[in-house]
């Protein structure tokens, strides 16, 4: 089986479905696909479902009918997901001591996969029964009963399967100092400004390259992201609509961009081609791929993203004490409780940080205990002295 890149001869969009072993498309995948499609789902969040949905059809290649599946059986193709994919069709046992091919993240999104194909085919196949969420509802008590506006009352659907032991990594930050190597190992000034534009607004990579000129507000000093369909297939993630405020030397280097570098190219958006591809096409993800590995090279700092810049830029925000809910806006996360999973875990300097800002080392444990001393008969021995042992 393997995912293949497809475009819409109507719309010219890209797309992805997956084929079996005789270069046929696998029905139900590409109908759930196709869903996701009309749904104006990104290209990239479709093929990401596309390679989660080839892992669960080469498990269900050895005899297994996906329309009868139980839960048990879902759990099964956990554990066949953990091994490395040499030992998956030995047929042998795995001592614990090996490592997991995926991570539980990996795992985690390829379970959401599943459960969202079968929601999906569950809704107008009878004969798929199997579930991999089910409802919970706010209200209190133990009766199962089921109301018949049960979807229009408080609650959610809740996963019947999850990952154990699941470690929610802290977002990568990048320091001053690394960030001024990057900008100086930019050979041109439209990848400076890029990475720049990047840290003083945390868009993510999708939403820069799809920029045009008429985003930059230069004289109220500020950026709209404004979701909408690119040639280079770049999107503003949730279809959502923001404005950011940025400093003003932000245009500066846009000024100079476009006076020594874009000069008489005439095109649309703000990031183009200008030595190499097509003249004046929107920068792909591709070419801002080439260009991070060039500058990871350059500078030794392998682990590089443009997504560590958005990091920086929220992390920074609430490092000042940026109210959460600005926080939210100006990344344009769903809800504040996404910003809230991202970055609420303190490091142990933001502890202590945050200790110091409310006052609790200025208190004393000598005066504390002195304070127990005048409102109690009992005598503490005195602490010993340095000499003393």
């Amino acid at each position: 089986m393997r995912v293949q890149a497809t475009v819409s001869p109507t719309s010219g969009r890209r797309s992805y479905t997956l084929l079996d072993d005789q270069h046929r498309p696998i029905g139900p995948v590409e109908m759930f696909l196709c869903h996701l499609e009309a749904l104006d789902c990104s290209p990239n969040t479709i093929k990401a479902y596309a390679h989660d949905l080839r892992d669960f059809f080469g498990w269900l290649q050895a005899g297994r009918d996906w329309r009868c599946l139980q839960l048990i059986d879902v759990g099964d193709w956990v554990s066949w997901l953990r091994r490395p994919p040499e030992l998956r069709r030995a047929g042998v046992p795995v001592f614990p001591t090996v490592s997991t091919a995926l991570t539980e993240r990996t795992l985690e999104r390829k379970l959401a996969t599943v459960a969202a194909f079968y929601t999906f085919h569950a809704r107008h196949d009878p004969a798929v029964i199997l579930s991999l969420t089910h409802w919970v509802s706010g209200r209190t008590g133990h009766s199962q009963h089921q109301p018949f506006l049960a979807h229009a009352a408080t609650g959610g659907h809740r996963r019947q399967i999850k990952v154990r032991g699941q470690l929610h990594h802290r977002p990568q930050v990048i320091d001053r100092a690394d960030l001024r190597l990057l900008l100086t190992a930019c050979q041109h000034l439209r990848d400076r400004f890029l990475f720049t534009t990047l840290f003083e607004t945390g868009m993510r990579a999708g939403e820069v390259l799809g920029l045009r000129h008429r985003d930059l507000v230069i004289a109220k000093n500020l950026v709209r992201i404004e979701p909408r369909h690119n040639a280079n297939q770049a999107r503003v993630k949730g279809w959502k609509a923001r404005t950011v405020p940025v400093n003003p030397h932000l245009f500066t280097l846009y000024a100079d961009y476009m006076d020594e570098e874009y000069a008489a190219v005439d095109s649309d958006y703000v990031f183009v081609n200008l030595w190499g591809g097509r003249s004046g096409a929107a920068m792909t993800y591709a070419t801002l791929r080439s260009l991070v590995l060039r500058l990871r090279a350059a500078t030794g700092l392998a682990e590089f993203t443009p997504h560590q810049l958005r990091h920086t830029y929220a992390t920074d925000l609430i490092r000042r004490g940026t109210d959460w809910a600005v926080v939210q806006q100006l990344l344009g996360h769903a809800s504040i409780q996404s910003t809230l999973g991202i970055y609420g875990h303190l490091t142990a300097e933001d502890a202590r940080e945050a200790l110091i800002t409310s006052g609790w080392f200025d208190r004393s444990w000598i005066n504390l205990t002195t304070a127990d001393h005048s409102t109690s008969t009992v005598t503490a021995d005195p602490l010993p002295t340095p000499n003393q042992e």
